[in-house]
């Protein structure tokens, strides 16, 4: 087996290296998780609505075998951008500030149900969290977010007020008072930002001023605005204590099961460490467990990133950029790269034992959004690179060699991360902004890609220890022990053969999997030798295969099959949480006193047949509540009263929202905060249509009795919609016209009198054809209105 390009010494040590770091044993819980965006993500179809969109990708996700869905972030940002400059921890998409409800995924309703539906198709949620800065500070117009007392950075202008809209302090304008009035949950002043008397810095990679002001998590690091109306005194540990607070309550709130953590290296590790522990083991019933899917983004040598993984105590792995520098020479070398050598890449800490199992923390990926930045014409497609802005360098994937770089990542240890962007083709479609998810038209996926997810999961490649059967020049083989041999060729026009050891059985008889081969099988020898035969990276193999081959015994089909899971959520009703303004959701709020009024918690997407069980968790359990599920049409479907914690259970008869409410049951009761906890099973198959029908149906209180809203004609024209009030008394309303994703179209001031009044919608631009919602506040109402 020697071939003058490697020695048989390097080849031994290095199958023994690989053999220590599981002690021969195979390794588990990993994943293969794919990024379900891009960078600048967007599709016509469904603007600011990132959830919907991968919601209704999930059945096809799930087909081929997907463990995991990383979503972008998911909190409020300032802008409606990407999710990467985060303004508000605890807005998901249903506070009215900054002059907009959703966020790019969507409003708060339709992120949850996204998390709801791809559990139903047994796929996991890996949550992207930005710990690193906030950015955005102000009002829309930027109105008191500035404190002229902060300490200059260089950076931010000063812009360090942060204060946000709350149930309780809705946005009544945008003025700097009215901002800094706001009492909002987690506000934060200068002084929790790099430099401030507890952190006198601007150096070094956690304390750089990069995308917007820059967290502190020093003791010291806390005091008050100078300017603030709304200024609670701080104290020591503030941001440290309150992001942890925080975390905990967006896993109960969102339900997402492991954690993508962007720029770590910008954060202290004790923190890291701290937010981790909280997640895994202190979160009560929503505990992710010591096993919990977690990678932090180090850019770094594997020196690097083994130090952050031993300093965080083995509770999360990096993205593997160490190997991700030899994938990249596969491509970039044209097939001058010794891909033999592609193991000694890799980082050291990549499977770690917890509890008696082995866990693969480590990420080898081929792309991700930082380091794969297209410049894109007006349908999306390539037109050249950003490389200014990628951390690592790009891989194209229409690149040739691009599958023989995804067959190591997924044939080496680690829980391998799949790109949207090659596994999916919207680079040269003309469709990246068009096209529907669930058409393989119009969003085909790469074939080889997927085959090599398939061959991933149903030959179980992780189940079998690592090792390293060759290494030469132009091919590198790879054994999941008794699982399956991976070869991977870069050459581009030579078939590589090459004869290996291997723990099959004698007589076992391999096919490829690949289809590269076609028919052609091999039989293991009597002394446990195998000859493979791996094609080149031109597409002329059979099936047009690309620089790789998957051998294992024959007969095995499709068995990868992830079970549906249930969801389960938690909302907490307080003042400081949610909004009232007409334009959010309405959700949040504390149990008023001396008033049996409904606060909303939120809404659950359930399917037919399949039971919901919900618990309200009083802070005073010695008062009577009541805690309702109601349907789309506001019919009380299930209820219960009673003191203490309470429960009920529901099998719903129709597919569609439930919403979540809870009042007091005794108009004496004083106020008090409350926690509305659901377990549900949502479709696992969204309809377009029943998409449309689901977003448009607000979240709102009971219809004021005696009151109606009719528009006619409907369908109609933009210029001409006519409508009629039914009021049960006299009074100033609003009439508010929204699109789908609750942004404000039109608004008017009307004088109802009792009965029926008729008014014209005074639109003074043309609409674009499709479904918006009509609404008047302050009597509750709601209708579709269909723009021709």
């Amino acid at each position: 087996m020697y071939n003058g390009t490697n020695s048989w010494w390097r080849k031994l040590t290095l199958a023994a290296a690989a053999l220590l770091v599981l002690g021969g044993q195979p390794a588990k819980a990993q994943k293969v998780v794919l990024q379900g965006y891009w960078w600048d993500y967007w599709n016509t179809n469904y603007p600011n609505g990132w959830a919907n969109y991968i919601a209704l990708l999930a059945p096809r996700l799930k087909a081929m075998g997907i463990d995991a869905v990383w979503l972008p972030p998911s909190i409020k940002n300032g802008n409606q951008g990407n999710g990467y400059s985060p303004f508000d921890n605890y807005d998901l998409g249903d506070k009215y500030q900054k002059g907009f409800t959703a966020t790019r995924l969507g409003n708060k309703d339709e992120l949850l149900r996204a998390v709801a539906v791809l559990h139903a198709n047994g796929i996991e949620v890996v949550q992207d969290i930005v710990l690193n800065h906030n950015d955005g500070a102000g009002s829309q117009t930027g109105g008191g977010g500035q404190d002229p007392a902060a300490w200059e950075d260089g950076s931010t202008s000063k812009y360090k007020n942060f204060r946000y809209v709350s149930y309780a302090k809705p946005a009544t304008d945008e003025t700097a008072a009215n901002y800094l009035a706001r009492n909002g949950r987690f506000p934060k002043n200068w002084q929790n930002f790099n430099p401030n008397p507890g952190n006198n810095s601007t150096s070094g990679d956690q304390n750089q001023i990069l995308f917007g002001p820059d967290i502190s998590y020093y003791n010291g690091s806390y005091g008050q605005s100078s300017n603030a109306t709304f200024n609670p005194v701080q104290g020591a540990d503030y941001m440290r204590n309150n992001q942890r607070n925080w975390l905990v309550w967006y896993k109960k709130q969102e339900g997402f099961d492991g954690v993508r953590l962007d720029a770590v290296k910008h954060f202290p590790e004790f923190a890291m460490e701290d937010f981790l522990y909280n997640m895994q083991s202190n979160a009560g019933w929503a505990n992710g467990g010591a096993t919990m899917y977690a990678v932090g983004e180090w850019v770094g040598g594997s020196g690097q990133m083994d130090s952050w993984v031993a300093s965080v105590q083995n509770r999360a792995g990096t993205f593997d950029f160490s190997l991700r520098n030899a994938l990249y020479s596969i491509v970039s070398g044209g097939g001058n790269f010794d891909i033999g050598s592609l193991p000694t890449y890799q980082q050291g800490t990549r499977v770690v034992q917890i509890n008696g199992q082995f866990v693969h923390r480590t990420v080898p990926f081929v792309n991700n959004h930082d380091t794969f930045r297209p410049q894109v014409g007006s349908t999306g497609n390539y037109t050249g690179w950003n490389t200014g802005s990628e951390l690592a360098p790009h891989i194209d994937p229409f690149d040739p060699r691009l599958s023989a770089a995804y067959a190591a990542a997924l044939a080496v240890d680690g829980s391998p991360q799949i790109f949207f962007e090659d596994l999916f083709n919207i680079g040269n479609t003309g469709k990246r902004y068009s096209h529907q998810p669930t058409s393989t038209v119009d969003l085909p996926q790469r074939s080889d890609i997927e085959n090599l997810i398939w061959c991933h999961q149903n030959l179980r490649f992780k189940d079998g220890a690592y090792k390293v059967r060759w290494q030469a020049q132009d091919h590198l083989v790879i054994e999941r022990s008794t699982k399956a041999i991976i070869g991977v060729n870069d050459n581009f026009s030579t078939w590589q053969n090459s004869t290996i050891s291997c723990d099959f059985a004698p007589g076992t008889v391999l096919k490829d999997y690949s289809g590269a081969n076609g028919t052609a099988t091999v039989t293991v020898s009597g002394s446990q030798t195998v000859s493979i035969n791996t094609p080149p990276c031109n597409g002329t193999a059979t099936g047009g295969r690309r620089g790789y081959s998957v051998w294992a015994p024959v007969g095995i089909g499709t068995n990868y099959v992830r079970a549906a899971m249930a969801t389960t959520q938690e909302w907490e009703l307080a003042d400081d949480l949610g909004d009232s303004h007409a334009s959010s959701l309405k959700q949040g709020g504390q149990l008023p006193a001396s008033s049996t009024a409904y606060r909303t918690a939120g809404r659950i997407y359930v399917e037919s047949g399949k039971a919901v069980s919900y618990n309200l968790f009083p802070t005073d359990a010695t008062r009577s509540l009541t805690v309702e599920l109601v349907s789309g049409t506001s019919t009380i479907v299930s209820s219960k009263t009673g003191t203490g914690n309470l429960t009920g259970t529901y099998t719903p008869t129709a597919t569609g929202w439930l919403t979540l409410r809870a009042k007091n049951a005794v108009a004496t009761n004083p106020a008090q905060r409350a926690f509305i906890k659901a377990t549900y099973t949502a479709p696992a198959v969204l309809t377009s249509t029943a998409l449309r029908e689901a977003t448009i149906t607000a979240s709102k209180e009971a219809t004021v009795s005696g009151a109606d809203l009719a528009v006619y004609p409907n369908p109609t024209a933009s210029d001409r919609i006519d409508v009629v009030v039914q009021s049960p008394k006299e009074l100033t309303a609003t009439l508010r016209l929204t699109d789908l994703l609750g942004r404000p179209v039109h608004e008017q001031a009307v004088r109802l009198y009792p009965g029926s009044t008729e008014q014209r919608l005074r639109v003074t631009r043309s609409l674009p054809a499709g479904v918006y919602l009509l609404s008047v506040p302050e009597l509750n109402l709601s209708r579709k209105v269909v723009v021709k």
